[in-house]
Protein backbone atom coordinates (compact mmCIF):
# COMPACT_ATOMS: atom_id res chain seq x y z
CA UNK A 1 0.00 0.00 0.00
CA UNK A 2 0.87 3.49 -0.61
CA UNK A 3 0.03 4.57 2.60
CA UNK A 4 -1.89 4.02 6.15
CA UNK A 5 -5.40 3.59 6.26
CA UNK A 6 -7.21 6.54 6.97
CA UNK A 7 -7.95 4.99 10.09
CA UNK A 8 -4.41 4.85 10.91
CA UNK A 9 -3.98 8.22 10.03
CA UNK A 10 -7.11 10.19 11.74
CA UNK A 11 -7.06 14.30 11.47
CA UNK A 12 -6.37 15.52 14.48
CA UNK A 13 -8.24 19.03 15.26
CA UNK A 14 -5.14 19.55 17.48
CA UNK A 15 -2.11 19.27 15.87
CA UNK A 16 -4.53 21.29 13.02
CA UNK A 17 -4.22 24.02 15.40
CA UNK A 18 -1.07 23.86 16.63
CA UNK A 19 -0.19 24.46 12.61
CA UNK A 20 -2.32 27.52 12.50
CA UNK A 21 -1.00 28.94 15.08
CA UNK A 22 2.42 28.28 13.87
CA UNK A 23 1.73 29.50 10.45
CA UNK A 24 0.68 32.29 11.81
CA UNK A 25 3.92 33.73 13.04
CA UNK A 26 5.51 33.26 9.51
CA UNK A 27 6.78 36.22 7.78
CA UNK A 28 7.31 34.89 4.01
CA UNK A 29 5.26 32.76 1.68
CA UNK A 30 7.41 30.13 1.18
CA UNK A 31 7.36 28.62 4.86
CA UNK A 32 3.82 28.92 5.25
CA UNK A 33 2.72 26.61 2.05
CA UNK A 34 5.76 24.31 3.04
CA UNK A 35 4.27 23.29 6.77
CA UNK A 36 1.01 23.05 4.81
CA UNK A 37 2.00 20.54 2.69
CA UNK A 38 4.18 18.51 4.99
CA UNK A 39 1.12 18.53 7.70
CA UNK A 40 -1.20 17.63 4.90
CA UNK A 41 0.77 14.18 3.39
CA UNK A 42 2.35 13.64 7.28
CA UNK A 43 -0.14 14.21 9.47
CA UNK A 44 -3.40 13.01 7.65
CA UNK A 45 -4.53 10.32 5.55
CA UNK A 46 -3.74 12.19 1.93
CA UNK A 47 -1.20 11.29 0.23
CA UNK A 48 -0.16 14.19 -1.57
CA UNK A 49 -1.04 17.78 -1.54
CA UNK A 50 -0.28 20.86 -4.04
CA UNK A 51 -0.31 24.62 -3.68
CA UNK A 52 -1.36 26.42 -6.94
CA UNK A 53 -0.93 30.33 -6.52
CA UNK A 54 -2.30 33.21 -9.12
CA UNK A 55 0.75 34.85 -10.95
CA UNK A 56 1.66 36.94 -13.82
CA UNK A 57 2.05 34.79 -16.85
CA UNK A 58 5.99 33.67 -17.63
CA UNK A 59 6.23 30.79 -19.55
CA UNK A 60 4.12 31.50 -22.11
CA UNK A 61 6.31 30.23 -24.82
CA UNK A 62 7.14 26.62 -23.60
CA UNK A 63 3.42 26.13 -21.64
CA UNK A 64 1.92 22.98 -22.99
CA UNK A 65 -1.37 24.84 -22.75
CA UNK A 66 -0.69 27.71 -24.25
CA UNK A 67 -2.98 27.45 -27.21
CA UNK A 68 -5.65 27.04 -24.74
CA UNK A 69 -5.18 29.93 -22.50
CA UNK A 70 -7.31 32.64 -23.06
CA UNK A 71 -5.44 35.34 -20.55
CA UNK A 72 -1.45 34.71 -20.79
CA UNK A 73 -1.41 37.92 -18.59
CA UNK A 74 -2.10 35.48 -15.17
CA UNK A 75 -1.96 31.72 -14.83
CA UNK A 76 -2.06 29.34 -12.27
CA UNK A 77 1.73 28.58 -10.57
CA UNK A 78 2.56 25.59 -8.79
CA UNK A 79 4.45 27.01 -5.43
CA UNK A 80 4.40 24.06 -3.28
CA UNK A 81 4.16 19.91 -3.65
CA UNK A 82 4.95 17.21 -1.81
CA UNK A 83 3.45 13.59 -1.15
CA UNK A 84 4.98 9.66 -1.32
CA UNK A 85 4.61 7.88 -4.92
CA UNK A 86 3.92 4.15 -5.47
CA UNK A 87 7.09 2.36 -5.32
CA UNK A 88 8.47 1.89 -8.58
CA UNK A 89 6.70 5.66 -10.17
CA UNK A 90 9.99 7.18 -10.77
CA UNK A 91 12.98 8.97 -9.40
CA UNK A 92 14.03 12.35 -9.03
CA UNK A 93 11.95 15.82 -9.17
CA UNK A 94 8.08 14.69 -9.07
CA UNK A 95 5.18 16.00 -11.88
CA UNK A 96 3.70 17.52 -7.98
CA UNK A 97 7.16 18.99 -7.31
CA UNK A 98 8.07 20.17 -10.42
CA UNK A 99 7.58 24.56 -9.82
CA UNK A 100 7.72 25.26 -13.16
CA UNK A 101 4.33 23.94 -13.92
CA UNK A 102 1.42 26.11 -14.91
CA UNK A 103 -2.63 25.89 -15.64
CA UNK A 104 -4.53 28.73 -17.35
CA UNK A 105 -7.21 29.76 -15.37
CA UNK A 106 -9.62 28.83 -17.24
CA UNK A 107 -8.69 25.71 -18.01
CA UNK A 108 -9.96 22.14 -16.53
CA UNK A 109 -10.96 21.28 -13.02
CA UNK A 110 -8.64 23.79 -11.37
CA UNK A 111 -9.54 26.81 -13.32
CA UNK A 112 -13.19 26.25 -12.18
CA UNK A 113 -12.70 25.68 -8.97
CA UNK A 114 -10.63 29.29 -8.83
CA UNK A 115 -12.93 31.00 -11.25
CA UNK A 116 -16.29 30.33 -8.94
CA UNK A 117 -14.03 30.06 -5.45
CA UNK A 118 -15.97 27.33 -4.50
CA UNK A 119 -14.69 23.21 -3.22
CA UNK A 120 -14.49 21.26 -5.65
CA UNK A 121 -14.13 17.71 -4.81
CA UNK A 122 -13.12 14.63 -8.54
CA UNK A 123 -13.92 11.17 -7.62
CA UNK A 124 -12.25 8.80 -9.75
CA UNK A 125 -14.83 5.91 -10.28
CA UNK A 126 -14.24 2.88 -11.93
CA UNK A 127 -11.11 3.45 -12.17
CA UNK A 128 -11.42 5.79 -14.79
CA UNK A 129 -7.83 7.62 -15.75
CA UNK A 130 -7.71 11.09 -15.08
CA UNK A 131 -6.51 13.24 -17.18
CA UNK A 132 -7.41 16.86 -15.66
CA UNK A 133 -5.01 19.56 -16.86
CA UNK A 134 -1.95 19.65 -14.04
CA UNK A 135 -2.71 16.59 -12.66
CA UNK A 136 -1.96 14.12 -16.00
CA UNK A 137 0.54 12.44 -13.47
CA UNK A 138 -2.09 11.10 -10.96
CA UNK A 139 -2.82 7.90 -13.70
CA UNK A 140 -0.12 5.97 -12.56
CA UNK A 141 -0.98 7.08 -8.42
CA UNK A 142 -4.14 5.31 -7.66
CA UNK A 143 -5.63 7.70 -6.36
CA UNK A 144 -9.44 7.57 -5.20
CA UNK A 145 -10.27 11.75 -5.10
CA UNK A 146 -8.84 14.57 -4.72
CA UNK A 147 -10.24 18.48 -3.15
CA UNK A 148 -9.38 21.65 -5.02
CA UNK A 149 -10.31 23.98 -2.16
CA UNK A 150 -9.87 27.81 -3.36
CA UNK A 151 -7.86 30.15 -0.64
CA UNK A 152 -9.57 33.15 -0.91
CA UNK A 153 -8.83 36.31 1.14
CA UNK A 154 -11.28 39.35 1.22
CA UNK A 155 -13.12 38.17 -1.61
CA UNK A 156 -9.82 37.84 -3.84
CA UNK A 157 -9.04 33.99 -4.93
CA UNK A 158 -5.17 33.99 -4.19
CA UNK A 159 -5.03 30.55 -5.48
CA UNK A 160 -5.78 26.60 -4.68
CA UNK A 161 -4.99 23.59 -2.11
CA UNK A 162 -5.18 20.90 -3.79
CA UNK A 163 -5.47 16.82 -2.17
CA UNK A 164 -4.77 13.83 -2.96
CA UNK A 165 -6.34 10.46 -1.47
CA UNK A 166 -5.61 7.19 -2.27
CA UNK A 167 -9.51 6.39 -0.37
CA UNK A 168 -12.66 8.03 -0.06
CA UNK A 169 -12.28 10.91 2.99
CA UNK A 170 -14.87 11.46 5.14
CA UNK A 171 -17.14 14.32 4.83
CA UNK A 172 -16.36 16.01 8.53
CA UNK A 173 -12.75 17.10 6.74
CA UNK A 174 -14.45 19.56 4.36
CA UNK A 175 -15.33 22.13 6.94
CA UNK A 176 -11.17 21.86 8.20
CA UNK A 177 -9.83 22.50 4.52
CA UNK A 178 -12.16 25.58 4.54
CA UNK A 179 -10.93 26.89 7.70
CA UNK A 180 -7.26 26.26 5.94
CA UNK A 181 -7.97 27.97 3.10
CA UNK A 182 -8.85 30.87 4.81
CA UNK A 183 -5.82 30.95 7.20
CA UNK A 184 -3.77 30.44 4.33
CA UNK A 185 -5.14 33.35 2.40
CA UNK A 186 -5.10 35.49 5.58
CA UNK A 187 -1.62 34.03 6.39
CA UNK A 188 -0.20 34.62 2.77
CA UNK A 189 -1.89 38.37 2.72
CA UNK A 190 -0.08 39.09 5.93
CA UNK A 191 3.48 37.43 4.47
CA UNK A 192 3.75 39.75 0.93
CA UNK A 193 2.50 42.33 2.81
CA UNK A 194 5.55 41.84 5.07
CA UNK A 195 7.57 41.28 2.38
CA UNK A 196 6.45 44.28 1.22
CA UNK A 197 7.52 46.43 3.30
CA UNK A 198 10.67 45.34 4.05
CA UNK A 199 11.69 45.57 0.57
CA UNK A 200 10.07 48.57 0.28
CA UNK A 201 12.13 49.58 3.49
CA UNK A 202 15.44 48.52 2.06
CA UNK A 203 14.64 49.99 -0.94
CA UNK A 204 14.43 53.24 0.82
CA UNK A 205 17.61 52.70 3.03
CA UNK A 206 19.07 52.13 -0.38
CA UNK A 207 17.75 55.68 -1.87
CA UNK A 208 18.82 57.59 1.00
CA UNK A 209 22.30 56.35 0.82
CA UNK A 210 22.42 57.19 -2.91
CA UNK A 211 21.01 60.65 -2.28
CA UNK A 212 23.01 61.36 -0.71
CA UNK A 213 26.31 60.35 -2.64
CA UNK A 214 24.67 62.43 -5.15
CA UNK A 215 24.11 65.42 -2.78
CA UNK A 216 27.78 64.94 -1.99
CA UNK A 217 28.44 65.30 -5.69
CA UNK A 218 26.19 67.09 -6.90
CA UNK A 219 27.48 69.97 -4.55
CA UNK A 220 31.02 70.70 -6.92
CA UNK A 221 27.98 71.45 -9.93
CA UNK A 222 25.01 73.75 -9.02
CA UNK A 223 22.54 73.22 -11.52
CA UNK A 224 22.36 73.97 -15.58
CA UNK A 225 23.07 77.64 -15.33
CA UNK A 226 24.22 79.99 -17.65
CA UNK A 227 22.69 82.06 -21.27
CA UNK A 228 25.37 80.38 -23.47
CA UNK A 229 24.27 79.00 -27.32
CA UNK A 230 25.94 75.88 -25.95
CA UNK A 231 24.22 75.23 -22.85
CA UNK A 232 21.16 76.61 -24.57
CA UNK A 233 21.79 73.30 -27.41
CA UNK A 234 22.08 71.02 -23.98
CA UNK A 235 18.77 72.17 -23.26
CA UNK A 236 17.27 70.97 -26.36
CA UNK A 237 18.72 67.97 -26.70
CA UNK A 238 17.48 67.30 -23.36
CA UNK A 239 13.91 68.48 -24.24
CA UNK A 240 14.13 66.20 -27.10
CA UNK A 241 14.74 63.38 -25.60
CA UNK A 242 13.83 63.20 -22.18
CA UNK A 243 9.93 61.94 -22.72
CA UNK A 244 11.11 58.75 -24.43
CA UNK A 245 12.53 55.90 -23.44
CA UNK A 246 15.59 56.02 -25.07
CA UNK A 247 19.26 55.26 -23.81
CA UNK A 248 21.38 57.99 -23.09
CA UNK A 249 25.27 58.34 -23.56
CA UNK A 250 26.42 62.08 -21.92
CA UNK A 251 30.02 62.73 -22.95
CA UNK A 252 32.50 65.20 -21.96
CA UNK A 253 35.38 66.29 -19.72
CA UNK A 254 35.42 65.36 -16.23
CA UNK A 255 33.98 68.33 -13.72
CA UNK A 256 31.81 69.66 -17.18
CA UNK A 257 28.17 68.51 -15.36
CA UNK A 258 27.45 65.68 -16.84
CA UNK A 259 25.69 64.31 -14.30
CA UNK A 260 23.17 67.52 -13.86
CA UNK A 261 22.37 66.80 -17.27
CA UNK A 262 20.82 63.34 -16.52
CA UNK A 263 18.95 65.07 -13.47
CA UNK A 264 17.64 67.07 -16.17
CA UNK A 265 16.70 63.85 -18.38
CA UNK A 266 15.02 61.93 -15.26
CA UNK A 267 13.61 65.30 -14.41
CA UNK A 268 11.92 65.98 -17.49
CA UNK A 269 11.09 62.88 -18.06
CA UNK A 270 7.49 60.35 -17.18
CA UNK A 271 9.89 58.82 -14.78
CA UNK A 272 10.73 61.91 -12.69
CA UNK A 273 8.30 60.78 -9.65
CA UNK A 274 10.37 57.49 -9.63
CA UNK A 275 13.87 57.46 -7.93
CA UNK A 276 16.82 58.26 -9.98
CA UNK A 277 20.21 56.49 -8.54
CA UNK A 278 23.24 56.83 -9.59
CA UNK A 279 26.49 54.19 -9.81
CA UNK A 280 30.36 55.86 -9.94
CA UNK A 281 31.50 52.96 -12.00
CA UNK A 282 35.23 54.21 -11.33
CA UNK A 283 34.74 53.33 -7.43
CA UNK A 284 33.70 50.05 -7.18
CA UNK A 285 35.61 47.05 -6.92
CA UNK A 286 36.22 44.77 -9.45
CA UNK A 287 34.85 41.74 -7.80
CA UNK A 288 31.83 43.40 -6.50
CA UNK A 289 30.42 44.95 -9.59
CA UNK A 290 27.99 42.28 -10.34
CA UNK A 291 26.80 42.50 -6.75
CA UNK A 292 26.16 46.21 -6.67
CA UNK A 293 24.33 46.06 -10.20
CA UNK A 294 22.13 43.66 -9.38
CA UNK A 295 22.41 42.72 -5.33
CA UNK A 296 22.89 38.81 -4.18
CA UNK A 297 21.51 37.01 -2.19
CA UNK A 298 22.72 35.69 1.49
CA UNK A 299 25.67 33.04 1.48
CA UNK A 300 26.30 33.86 -2.06
CA UNK A 301 29.87 34.36 -1.70
CA UNK A 302 31.70 35.52 2.14
CA UNK A 303 30.64 38.52 3.82
CA UNK A 304 27.06 38.03 2.30
CA UNK A 305 25.50 38.09 5.50
CA UNK A 306 22.26 39.02 3.74
CA UNK A 307 20.20 39.60 1.11
CA UNK A 308 20.82 42.65 -1.11
CA UNK A 309 19.42 44.35 -3.69
CA UNK A 310 21.42 46.04 -6.13
CA UNK A 311 20.68 49.18 -7.43
CA UNK A 312 18.79 48.14 -10.41
CA UNK A 313 16.16 46.63 -8.01
CA UNK A 314 16.30 49.84 -6.62
CA UNK A 315 16.18 52.35 -9.36
CA UNK A 316 12.62 50.34 -10.44
CA UNK A 317 10.62 52.40 -12.47
CA UNK A 318 12.65 54.79 -12.48
CA UNK A 319 16.52 55.94 -13.95
CA UNK A 320 19.84 54.65 -13.52
CA UNK A 321 22.55 56.60 -13.89
CA UNK A 322 26.03 54.91 -14.91
CA UNK A 323 28.64 57.84 -14.42
CA UNK A 324 31.83 56.59 -15.80
CA UNK A 325 30.43 53.58 -17.84
CA UNK A 326 34.14 52.86 -19.33
CA UNK A 327 35.19 51.50 -15.94
CA UNK A 328 33.69 48.91 -16.34
CA UNK A 329 35.14 45.75 -16.81
CA UNK A 330 34.46 43.53 -19.99
CA UNK A 331 32.91 40.32 -18.09
CA UNK A 332 30.51 42.79 -16.43
CA UNK A 333 29.75 44.54 -19.82
CA UNK A 334 28.43 41.44 -21.13
CA UNK A 335 25.89 41.16 -18.19
CA UNK A 336 24.56 44.91 -18.65
CA UNK A 337 23.79 43.97 -22.43
CA UNK A 338 21.65 41.72 -21.50
CA UNK A 339 19.68 44.12 -18.85
CA UNK A 340 19.67 46.35 -22.28
CA UNK A 341 18.55 43.77 -24.49
CA UNK A 342 16.40 41.50 -22.60
CA UNK A 343 15.45 43.94 -19.59
CA UNK A 344 16.32 41.16 -17.23
CA UNK A 345 19.05 40.34 -14.91
CA UNK A 346 19.13 37.95 -11.81
CA UNK A 347 20.97 38.67 -7.87
CA UNK A 348 24.52 37.11 -7.24
CA UNK A 349 23.79 32.96 -6.16
CA UNK A 350 19.81 33.15 -6.96
CA UNK A 351 17.88 31.69 -10.08
CA UNK A 352 15.07 33.61 -9.57
CA UNK A 353 14.94 36.24 -12.66
CA UNK A 354 13.80 39.69 -12.00
CA UNK A 355 12.74 42.22 -14.70
CA UNK A 356 14.39 45.70 -15.00
CA UNK A 357 12.29 48.39 -15.38
CA UNK A 358 14.56 51.21 -15.41
CA UNK A 359 15.93 53.98 -17.75
CA UNK A 360 19.80 54.12 -18.51
CA UNK A 361 21.76 56.87 -18.52
CA UNK A 362 25.38 56.79 -19.08
CA UNK A 363 28.50 59.19 -19.02
CA UNK A 364 32.16 59.27 -19.50
CA UNK A 365 34.77 60.99 -20.46
CA UNK A 366 36.60 58.42 -22.22
CA UNK A 367 36.04 58.03 -26.47
CA UNK A 368 34.29 54.85 -25.64
CA UNK A 369 34.37 54.66 -29.60
CA UNK A 370 37.97 54.28 -29.23
CA UNK A 371 38.12 52.28 -26.93
CA UNK A 372 35.59 49.96 -28.47
CA UNK A 373 38.15 49.65 -31.72
CA UNK A 374 40.94 48.78 -28.93
CA UNK A 375 38.67 46.01 -27.83
CA UNK A 376 38.51 47.44 -24.22
CA UNK A 377 34.74 47.71 -24.94
CA UNK A 378 32.44 46.05 -25.99
CA UNK A 379 31.09 47.52 -29.47
CA UNK A 380 27.76 46.32 -28.95
CA UNK A 381 26.77 47.54 -25.45
CA UNK A 382 28.78 50.79 -27.06
CA UNK A 383 25.61 51.12 -29.76
CA UNK A 384 23.51 50.46 -27.53
CA UNK A 385 24.10 52.94 -24.80
CA UNK A 386 24.89 55.77 -27.66
CA UNK A 387 21.43 55.95 -29.07
CA UNK A 388 21.15 59.73 -27.98
CA UNK A 389 24.59 60.74 -27.34
CA UNK A 390 25.09 64.02 -25.57
CA UNK A 391 28.51 66.23 -25.87
CA UNK A 392 28.67 68.38 -22.74
CA UNK A 393 31.09 71.56 -23.63
CA UNK A 394 34.43 72.51 -21.35
CA UNK A 395 33.73 75.30 -19.05
CA UNK A 396 36.21 77.51 -21.53
CA UNK A 397 34.23 77.16 -24.63
CA UNK A 398 31.38 79.17 -22.70
CA UNK A 399 32.58 81.95 -21.23
CA UNK A 400 29.73 83.44 -21.37
CA UNK A 401 28.10 81.61 -18.49
CA UNK A 402 30.61 82.24 -16.17
CA UNK A 403 29.02 85.46 -14.08
CA UNK A 404 25.97 83.66 -13.76
CA UNK A 405 27.55 80.32 -12.40
CA UNK A 406 29.94 82.57 -10.45
CA UNK A 407 26.84 84.34 -8.91
CA UNK A 408 25.14 81.51 -8.10
CA UNK A 409 27.81 80.02 -6.59
CA UNK A 410 28.49 83.01 -4.09
CA UNK A 411 24.90 82.56 -3.23
CA UNK A 412 25.54 78.63 -2.50
CA UNK A 413 28.34 79.08 -1.14
CA UNK A 414 27.99 81.72 1.40
CA UNK A 415 24.59 79.81 2.72
CA UNK A 416 26.13 76.64 2.90
CA UNK A 417 29.29 77.80 4.63
CA UNK A 418 27.18 79.99 6.81
CA UNK A 419 29.70 83.33 5.98
CA UNK A 420 28.17 86.82 4.84
CA UNK A 421 28.05 87.03 1.42
CA UNK A 422 31.01 89.00 -0.27
CA UNK A 423 30.95 91.56 -3.37
CA UNK A 424 31.24 89.75 -6.86
CA UNK A 425 32.84 92.94 -8.75
CA UNK A 426 33.37 93.43 -12.43
CA UNK A 427 36.97 93.07 -12.15
CA UNK A 428 36.70 89.67 -10.38
CA UNK A 429 34.03 88.49 -12.91
CA UNK A 430 36.48 89.25 -15.48
CA UNK A 431 39.81 87.50 -13.64
CA UNK A 432 37.54 84.06 -13.52
CA UNK A 433 37.11 84.87 -17.56
CA UNK A 434 40.56 85.48 -18.12
CA UNK A 435 41.22 81.45 -17.00
CA UNK A 436 41.19 78.53 -19.02
CA UNK A 437 39.67 76.38 -16.33
CA UNK A 438 40.89 72.49 -16.90
CA UNK A 439 38.90 71.31 -13.86
CA UNK A 440 35.96 72.85 -15.57
CA UNK A 441 32.49 73.76 -13.46
CA UNK A 442 33.74 71.68 -10.47
CA UNK A 443 36.71 73.92 -10.09
CA UNK A 444 34.81 77.08 -10.48
CA UNK A 445 32.87 75.91 -7.64
CA UNK A 446 35.89 74.92 -5.45
CA UNK A 447 37.81 78.46 -6.24
CA UNK A 448 34.83 80.25 -5.38
CA UNK A 449 33.89 78.22 -2.35
CA UNK A 450 37.74 79.07 -1.11
CA UNK A 451 37.06 82.89 -2.21
CA UNK A 452 34.14 83.28 -0.05
CA UNK A 453 35.69 82.00 3.15
CA UNK A 454 38.89 84.63 2.48
CA UNK A 455 36.67 87.39 1.43
CA UNK A 456 34.66 87.36 5.27
CA UNK A 457 31.90 89.29 3.40
CA UNK A 458 34.06 91.77 1.71
CA UNK A 459 34.94 92.00 -1.93
CA UNK A 460 36.02 88.68 -3.62
CA UNK A 461 39.63 87.84 -4.45
CA UNK A 462 40.42 85.25 -6.87
CA UNK A 463 44.21 83.58 -6.63
CA UNK A 464 44.20 82.28 -10.56
CA UNK A 465 47.17 81.63 -12.37
CA UNK A 466 46.66 83.76 -15.47
CA UNK A 467 46.40 81.34 -18.56
CA UNK A 468 43.96 82.62 -20.77
CA UNK A 469 44.77 85.76 -23.33
CA UNK A 470 44.90 89.25 -22.25
CA UNK A 471 42.37 91.48 -23.04
CA UNK A 472 42.90 93.38 -26.23
CA UNK A 473 44.14 96.58 -25.57
CA UNK A 474 42.26 99.73 -27.47
CA UNK A 475 44.25 100.36 -30.58
CA UNK A 476 45.87 103.41 -30.77
CA UNK A 477 45.39 105.87 -33.67
CA UNK A 478 48.01 106.06 -36.41
CA UNK A 479 50.23 108.33 -35.58
CA UNK A 480 50.69 111.48 -37.77
CA UNK A 481 54.54 110.58 -38.24
CA UNK A 482 53.82 107.31 -39.33
CA UNK A 483 55.18 107.11 -43.06
CA UNK A 484 52.46 106.59 -45.85
CA UNK A 485 51.85 102.86 -47.12
CA UNK A 486 53.72 101.14 -43.73
CA UNK A 487 52.63 97.74 -43.58
CA UNK A 488 49.45 96.96 -41.42
CA UNK A 489 49.93 95.24 -38.12
CA UNK A 490 48.89 95.46 -34.25
CA UNK A 491 49.81 99.10 -33.22
CA UNK A 492 52.07 99.76 -29.97
CA UNK A 493 51.70 102.71 -27.73
CA UNK A 494 54.28 105.04 -26.61
CA UNK A 495 55.09 105.41 -22.99
CA UNK A 496 53.52 108.44 -22.76
CA UNK A 497 50.46 107.17 -24.47
CA UNK A 498 50.29 104.42 -22.01
CA UNK A 499 50.20 106.60 -18.61
CA UNK A 500 48.08 108.59 -20.94
CA UNK A 501 45.82 105.78 -21.38
CA UNK A 502 46.13 104.63 -17.91
CA UNK A 503 45.43 108.09 -16.63
CA UNK A 504 42.21 108.07 -18.98
CA UNK A 505 40.71 105.24 -17.74
CA UNK A 506 40.96 105.77 -13.94
CA UNK A 507 39.19 109.04 -14.87
CA UNK A 508 36.61 107.18 -16.41
CA UNK A 509 36.34 104.61 -13.24
CA UNK A 510 35.87 107.46 -10.69
CA UNK A 511 32.75 109.06 -12.88
CA UNK A 512 31.47 105.73 -13.23
CA UNK A 513 31.80 105.54 -9.32
CA UNK A 514 30.82 109.50 -8.48
CA UNK A 515 34.43 109.60 -7.49
CA UNK A 516 33.66 106.80 -4.92
CA UNK A 517 37.21 105.64 -3.68
CA UNK A 518 36.45 102.27 -1.53
CA UNK A 519 33.62 100.10 -0.39
CA UNK A 520 31.00 98.82 -2.74
CA UNK A 521 30.57 100.12 -6.18
CA UNK A 522 33.61 102.10 -5.83
CA UNK A 523 36.44 103.34 -8.47
CA UNK A 524 38.68 100.71 -6.68
CA UNK A 525 36.42 97.73 -6.98
CA UNK A 526 35.38 98.38 -10.51
CA UNK A 527 39.22 98.75 -11.26
CA UNK A 528 40.23 95.20 -9.44
CA UNK A 529 42.64 97.45 -7.17
CA UNK A 530 43.21 98.38 -3.58
CA UNK A 531 42.17 101.68 -2.44
CA UNK A 532 45.26 102.61 -1.28
CA UNK A 533 46.68 101.83 -5.26
CA UNK A 534 43.99 103.85 -6.82
CA UNK A 535 44.78 106.61 -4.24
CA UNK A 536 48.48 106.37 -4.96
CA UNK A 537 47.73 106.63 -8.90
CA UNK A 538 45.48 109.75 -8.42
CA UNK A 539 48.85 111.59 -6.57
CA UNK A 540 50.70 110.34 -9.06
CA UNK A 541 49.11 112.04 -11.57
CA UNK A 542 46.81 114.87 -9.52
CA UNK A 543 43.65 114.11 -9.89
CA UNK A 544 41.19 115.47 -7.35
CA UNK A 545 37.49 115.24 -7.24
CA UNK A 546 36.14 118.02 -9.12
CA UNK A 547 34.47 120.97 -7.13
CA UNK A 548 30.64 121.29 -7.36
CA UNK A 549 29.33 124.80 -9.06
CA UNK A 550 26.77 126.42 -7.08
CA UNK A 551 23.16 125.27 -7.70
Amino acid sequence: MIMESASDKRFDPLMATQLLLEIAQERSVEPILKKLVDFTVERTAFAFCTVWLVRKGDLCATCKYRSECADQSRCLHLVAGGGRSLPGYGKGLQPYEDLNARVPLNLGSLGEAVATGQLKVIRNRGNQPISDPGFEWLREERISEYGIRPIVFKGEVLGAVVSFSPEDMPETIAPWSRIFADHIGAAIANARAFEEIQHLKGQLELQNTYLQEAVVEAKAFGDLIGQSSALRHIVGQIDVVAPTEASVLILGETGTGKELVAHEIHRRGARKDAPLVRVNCASIPRELFESEFFGHVRGSFTGAVRDRAGRFETAEGGTIFLDEVGEIPLDIQNKLLRVLQEKRYERVGDDRTRRANVRIVAATNRDLQKAAAAGKFREDLYYRLNVFPIQVPPLRERMDDIPLLAKHFVELSARELKCAKPRLTRAAVTQLQNYDWPGNVRELRNVVERAVILARGGALDFDLPFTGQAAPVAQASPRADSPVGSPAGPKFLTEAEVERFERDNLVLALEAANWKISGPDSAAELLGLKPTTLLSRMTKWGLKRPERGPA
